[in-house]
Formats: C-alpha cells, structure tokens, sequence
C-alpha cells in the first residue's frame, strides 16, 4: 500500500527524473533528505536556487560560468593556447579532458550531439557559433580542432557532420583515439572496442 505523503512522493518523483537514478534510489534518496536534519535540506535547497540563478554559459565556449562578464576561466586563461580547440558534447566533458593534464588549448561545447531519431539536428547545437569562432575574419587563430565526443552514434554522425565541414575550411581535424583502456583486460574487451583500437594502433 501506498503511503499517503504527499510532499514525499512528489520528492521522489523529482529524484527519479534525474538521469541515472531509478524509482528506488530516488526513494533512498528522498528518505536520507527526510532524515536528515533541517539544515541540510536548507543548504541543498540553497545550492539548487545558487546553480540556477547564478551560473550562466560561457559567451565564447558555452561551458558553465559564473563570473559576471559571462567569461569562463578556461577562456580567460592566458597561459592556453588559441590554435588548439577541442569540441565536447557537454560542460562536464571539459572537466574530464582537464584532468588527463596533457591539453593547453581552449575548449567549444556543443551541448549535445546529432541525433536524428531524437529530433536533435546540427541546429539545435552550437555547431554555427563553432565555425563563426573559426572564421579569420572574426579573429579565428585555430590550426587544429580536436573533436573529444562520444564513441556512440550521435558522436559518431556529429563528428562526420563537422569533419566534413572543417575540411572545406581548411582546417586539421582530428578525433581523440578510441581502443583498450590503460591496464585493460583484452578477452574483456567488447568487439566495437576492440576494433577502434586496431584501427588506431600506432608503431612501438
């Protein structure tokens, strides 16, 4: 039998929206915030009013920012370099690139990927504002996009879609490699994997 809460059911039914939690996590969840004292759901009803009325997108990259003139860190970064930009799907892809320590350059979000059966088109992403940033005649100093996106489909159709656009702008494009994770077990490996590893092997 149902429990006749009100405020508890609509509290789980807003957890279970969020991606990758299920009707019982969002139950547990729920029930450790009704546990827990008055402060904590004072301080987690701070934090969701702060992410949403402060955090804007970047002018130039559309990654997540909250400095006033609308300008990312990654942006303002004088120590980056300006011919190198590497195009992600989403804001927390760059937080993923940044902890490999390897990448100077400055980053592009697409906020998302093409993908016809979800009705997502190369206009709904940020796909123009790339190739307007590109253009030399708007100031574009890049000599090589790196394109970081999803070895799925969608990443696989949008990288398509901007490598053939980046060709006619004369401009090196390259994908970031795909293959057997460090300290990877090959017999593990599933055959898609295995395969973008072979095709992106390099000389010992």
């Amino acid at each position: 039998m149902i429990q006749k809460t009100p405020s508890l059911n609509q509290l789980v039914h807003e957890l279970s929206r969020l991606p990758g939690i299920g009707p019982k996590t969002a139950q547990r969840l729920a029930y450790f915030v009704l546990r827990a004292p008055h402060e904590y759901a004072q301080s987690l009803r701070d934090a969701l009013k702060g992410v949403k009325e402060r955090i804007r997108e970047c002018a130039r990259c559309f990654s997540f920012t909250e400095e006033d003139d609308r300008i990312c860190h990654f942006c303002k970064d004088s120590m980056r370099s300006d011919e190198v930009l590497c195009v992600v799907e989403d804001p927390s892809d760059i937080e993923r690139v940044e902890s490999s320590g390897v990448f100077k350059g400055r980053y592009h979000v697409l906020h998302g990927a093409i993908s016809p059966l979800e009705g997502v088109s190369p206009s709904d992403l940020k796909i123009q504002a790339l190739l307007d940033r590109l253009k030399p005649e708007n100031g574009g100093t890049v000599r090589e996009v790196i394109l970081a996106l999803d070895a799925d489909l969608e990443g696989d159709t949008t990288v398509l879609y901007l490598a053939k656009i980046l060709k006619d702008m004369s401009i090196k494009t390259s994908r970031i490699a795909h293959g057997v994770p460090i300290g990877g077990d090959i017999d593990y490996i599933d055959h898609r994997t295995l395969g973008r590893a072979i095709e992106n092997r390099v000389q010992v």
